[in-house]
């Protein structure tokens, strides 16, 4: 399917504010980058050059080029296929009734690594490469969505699972392509246009008094495309204050007008739940609900404009049913504007440019309002498969309010030592601002800081890729290292002392990665994945909150395959050792009937019954076991 808190609430949730106008990084700005600039120019021009030349020249008839969708003008097309970036895609769409989350898709990276708070993904932080739960941004189509409160809130989408048909995982630092967050990568949720007219919709109930409805409605003419999506998840919860109501809806229209697709997309979700151990040994409660709505407009194959609003409101009382004791009020909004344009020169050679502008603000109820906007241009040059050689070149220069910028440069190639091997290496940079809880939380136990410095890193890696003759397997390795400056953490050296929020300097973590995949028969493969990373140890004495807490090896193993002409059925064990603490094995499994209109399935959650914690001091469920069934029609001949 797919090539660690502390007895004080959590500095990182639940009082936000906003930034002053952002300061760049020294680095940002020393002459390097005008001799970076100055070479990505000549480079350009050399490449275009080399274009109008081939143009100029009589050429072979080129293959007709597949029109560009209006959710692929992206600065880099995340596919394994077509850069030279270590790339994981996920289709959500073969087998829809194993999982139940985007949160079970992503544990299927073993480079990703979920902290979940609950089951059906409340409150689950997500970071790549050892990287803190806000340095991974978050897209849906393109358009981010991390919320400018707080990196724990930056997997609460407002779109339903049913809505997304493909997670596309990009390992390494996506600043160049996307801005600020991207520091350890980027997951980027995509919708679909629904081929036919067709209904899903599934019941089911488990143990902890669980309960599940999930609908997909859709409509499809030739010039016009709707789909309707819908869940509702809730338990009463394994412990006392831990039950949880986790509730989305969302509507795409596709119409196809003469300019191209217009796609428009409205979202709204709303999750109450127990937050017991969240933020200390308190019997704490939270709210959370979010309103997205996105219009992207096609103008011709090879241009889109992009429009993306979000609202998320966060309500969190410490004591559930006594808010006079301690209460926290937020009110988030984002917006995301692009304009985006891919040119094809030559089968072999393509950019991608476009501007791109976005702005955020907050109110809180013990902080205040603020805001800030950024406006930038890209442009990413790609070579593809000149004799043996790919190489992409691309780079981003953002501009801050208050008159600050930030150059984010990166180089990508790739060589084919042969038919079914690859060498592939890339560089580039990455930063990311500080979310207002860093800044401006205070309380008793945990200060922000307004002076914080926005992140910055380099991130360099390399890699092979082998695929055999047959497509019977498929093997990629990759050796990554991420040199940070400056970056966020709350930290003390006294257990009597407040966490405090800072910059550190020089946070290197240096790992490899590799996955192997195996197609068994035409219906069953295994696929087996292990990562590992290391960074050097913090000071002495330093108690870290988030930046020395990392999964320091994970692995899996999983198989995925279909028995009996009408049974899909998956299984996987993953083993995660964290810095510090003990590894501990999961072990899913789920079976599902996948044809006909009454299909029932079984999804066996945590089957080995482990006790672990994601979260230091933040129990995780025992076993689970979830059933139900579902009522499948399309108006396709089958």
């Amino acid at each position: 399917m797919m090539m660690l808190m502390t007895q004080k609430p959590n500095p990182d949730h639940h009082n936000p504010s906003a930034t002053p106008a952002p300061r760049a990084n020294d680095n940002t700005k020393a002459p390097m980058h005008k001799r970076i600039a100055q070479a990505a120019l000549c480079f350009t021009s050399l490449a275009t050059s080399h274009i109008l030349a081939q143009q100029a020249a009589p050429q072979p008839q080129s293959p007709v080029q597949q029109s560009i969708d209006v959710t692929t003008v992206e600065p880099m097309p995340l596919s394994a296929d077509s850069n030279a970036r270590a790339v994981v895609q996920i289709d959500l769409r073969t087998a829809p009734l194993l999982f139940n989350s985007v949160e079970d898709y992503l544990a299927q990276d073993p480079s990703v690594n979920l902290q979940s708070r609950a089951g059906d993904g409340v409150q689950s932080d997500l970071t790549i490469r050892g990287t803190t739960f806000e340095q991974t941004l978050v897209l849906v189509n393109g358009l981010r969505v991390n919320d400018p409160e707080s990196g724990h809130l930056n997997l609460d989408i407002p779109v339903p699972l049913e809505a997304i048909s493909r997670v596309d995982i990009l390992h390494g630092s996506g600043s160049t392509f996307y801005g600020s967050d991207a520091i350890g990568g980027a997951v980027n949720l995509i919708t679909t246009r629904p081929a036919s007219t067709s209904i899903l919709t599934k019941a089911g109930f488990g143990n902890y008094g669980s309960e599940e409805q999930h609908l997909i409605a859709a409509y499809t003419t030739h010039p016009f495309a709707d789909q309707l999506t819908g869940s509702r998840d809730t338990s009463n919860g394994f412990l006392p204050d831990r039950g949880y109501h986790s509730n989305a809806l969302a509507n795409e229209t596709w119409l196809t007008t003469k300019p191209g697709t217009t796609d428009l997309l409205f979202a709204t979700s709303d999750r109450p739940y127990g937050a017991s151990q969240f933020y200390g040994d308190y019997p704490s409660w939270e709210r959370t609900k979010g309103w997205f709505a996105s219009v992207q407009q096609q103008l011709g194959p090879k241009t889109a404009v992009d429009f993306a609003y979000l609202r998320h409101t966060d309500l969190f009382v410490l004591f559930v049913g006594q808010p006079a004791i301690y209460e926290n009020n937020h009110v988030a909004t984002n917006w995301d504007a692009a304009l985006r344009r891919a040119d094809t020169f030559t089968p072999t050679i393509s950019l991608s440019y476009g501007l791109e502008a976005d702005g955020d603000q907050i109110a809180s109820s013990s902080l205040g309002e603020h805001g800030r906007n950024q406006g930038a241009g890209y442009a990413n040059l790609s070579l593809n498969s000149i004799k043996r050689l790919s190489l992409s070149l691309g780079a981003r220069e953002e501009l801050f309010s208050g008159g600050d910028s930030v150059f984010s440069p990166n180089l990508a190639a790739a060589y084919a030592l042969t038919g079914t091997l690859r060498l592939r290496a890339s560089a580039g940079h990455g930063f990311r601002l500080p979310t207002y809880t860093d800044l401006y939380y205070s309380q008793p136990g945990v200060e922000g800081n307004p002076n914080l410095k926005p992140e910055s890193s380099w991130s360099y890696e390399g890699g092979l890729d082998w695929t055999p003759t047959g497509g019977h397997v498929a093997l990629t390795v990759s050796g990554f290292r991420l040199q940070q400056n400056d970056t966020i953490d709350y930290s003390k050296y006294s257990l009597a002392a407040s966490y405090q929020a800072t910059n550190v300097s020089n946070l290197n973590l240096t790992g490899a990665e590799t996955a192997v995949h195996f197609r068994l028969t035409g219906t069953q493969q295994l696929e087996l994945g292990y990562t590992a990373i290391r960074a050097a140890s913090p000071p002495p004495g330093l108690i870290s909150e988030y930046a020395y807490n990392y999964a320091a090896q994970s692995a899996f193993a999983s198989w995925t395959g279909q028995f009996l002409g009408q049974l899909s059925a998956h299984t996987q064990v993953a083993v995660v050792q964290r810095t510090g603490h003990t590894a501990y094995p999961l072990w899913d499994t789920s079976l599902a009937r996948s044809t006909g209109s009454i299909r029932p399935y079984l999804r066996l959650i945590n089957l080995a019954n482990t006790g672990y914690q994601e979260i230091p001091n933040v129990s995780m469920q025992g076993r689970t076991i979830m059933g139900g069934i579902a009522y499948s029609w399309n108006s396709k001949p089958k």
